[in-house]
């Protein structure tokens, strides 16, 4: 092995050191007021109980990085860890009622687990696929968390500042996009990407024209005050059963007082941002505004090459990794990684246009498309099995993350999926013309 592949490797090791370190302190800022009469919190379906999300946090990265012997597991440093932590094999909502460790018996064990993460990583001996994995499944429970503290009216968590101030131009409308043969889901030469991603094949896309912007809580209002949740022309058989079933009105953290709208972001309640970008509609709501709009949604090949494709692009890896081109995403270009603490104005940030003219593609929320989330041909299964294929065919797409989203997470080919009657999710969309 050559001096520069030594290198290489060393610098990857102390990146993901870094990364890992990272991720927990952001875990833990996220919970540091949760120890007492939140630890468990209430019993719903689209929550866990903090602290056995933070137990399994730590179980996961203990079971990928440290335990895992070929195809076999060794046992872990916690006695009966896998019957308390582990996500598939116990129901969700058994999950309240488990012997678990105490909230500083469970930061311990967490301590633990990345304390010999970290040491197998300086001495070599970690894989770095695994620790990825492990990093962004921490990621994505960070932002899971976020979720919990919306859902549960908690304070805002302690992290970010105020979203940036809306641009005055370019305006709001559609951007044409030209068709042709593009190459949907990733390349092998990224570091890396999960199974439902891999890998990229030719898809043709007829031209297109897709709205510049996400809709905006204020363009949503018309639509729920022109009766869009008592009218069920604008509603498919599925969608209005889901809105009788809950007796949806209006988006769930919204409410009318005195003729004034108001929102709900975290405990606080406020009047509603019409200029921001519309957030906690399920898939359902979403389409039913497209019908009332006469528009529709994107389809996931006609997303990604809004936010992939390169003007004067002749290789299929030639496509942008993010909207903007290579470079990493910052603060200057996307509203990710909790440096604003909610979505900012949907004409905010327009260093971070793709090269047809969409803006934040990456950050603000997360964009439903018209698509069930299926494999690409000729999928194969990594060996986290369980991420992808058992969600198959009953779950919606969506693209691009949200606020909450780390940055090192998300990029042009990622793919995030949530059944089409969640509304919890920081979920918006953006809309195309019907031809």
């Amino acid at each position: 092995m050559d001096l520069p592949q030594l290198v290489t490797i060393a610098d990857e090791a102390s990146a993901l050191s870094a990364a890992l370190q990272d991720a927990r302190a952001r875990t833990l800022a996220l919970t540091a007021d949760l120890e007492g009469a939140r630890e468990l919190g209430p019993k719903l379906p689209i929550v866990n109980p903090p602290r056995w999300e933070l137990g399994h946090v730590a179980w996961f990265q203990e079971r990928w990085c440290l335990r895992r012997q070929g195809e076999e597991f060794a046992p872990s440093m916690l006695p009966q860890a896998d019957a308390l932590y582990d996500s598939i094999a116990i129901a969700h909502d058994r999950r309240w009622g488990l012997p678990l460790l105490t909230w500083r018996q469970t930061l311990e064990y967490l301590e633990r687990v990345l304390e010999a993460v970290l040491e197998r990583l300086a001495r070599g001996q970690a894989q770095p696929y695994f620790v990825r994995l492990a990093l962004y499944h921490e990621d994505m429970h960070g932002e899971a968390l976020f979720y919990t503290r919306q859902t549960l009216g908690y304070e805002a968590p302690p992290v970010g500042g105020p979203p940036p101030p809306a641009q005055t131009s370019p305006g709001q409308g559609d951007v044409e996009v030209p068709g042709g043969v593009f190459h949907l889901g990733a390349f092998p030469q990224q570091p890396f990407a999960f199974d439902n991603e891999k890998w990229a094949h030719a898809v043709r896309v007829p031209p297109f024209r897709i709205s510049r912007t996400t809709v905006t809580s204020g363009e949503f209002l018309a639509f729920v005050e022109d009766e869009g949740y008592r009218r069920r022309e604008f509603w498919s058989e599925a969608g209005w059963r889901w809105r009788e079933s809950v007796q949806a009105q209006h988006p769930v953290y919204w409410e009318k007082r005195d003729g004034q709208w108001l929102e709900r972001r975290f405990a606080a309640w406020r009047p509603l941002r019409m200029e921001s970008a519309m957030l906690h509609v399920n898939w359902y709501e979403a389409e039913a505004y497209c019908r009332w709009a006469r528009r529709r949604l994107p389809t996931e090949a006609e997303w990604e090459t809004a936010a992939a494709w390169s003007e004067g692009a002749r290789l299929p890896h030639e496509k942008r990794r993010y909207p903007w081109g290579g470079e990493p995403p910052d603060a200057g270009r996307a509203c990710l990684d909790g440096w604003y603490r909610e979505p900012s104005p949907v004409t905010a940030l327009p260093a971070g246009d793709s090269a047809v003219g969409c803006r934040q593609m990456l950050g603000n929320v997360w964009e439903w498309t018209a698509d069930w989330f299926l494999p690409y041909p000729g999928f194969v299964r990594d060996p986290y099995k369980e991420y992808s294929e058992p969600w198959f065919g009953d779950h919606k797409v969506l693209r691009g993350g949200c606020f909450a989203t780390r940055a090192r997470l998300v990029h042009n080919t990622w793919r995030n999926f949530y059944t089409p009657d969640r509304r919890d999710v920081f979920a918006g969309f953006r809309t195309c013309a019907l031809n």
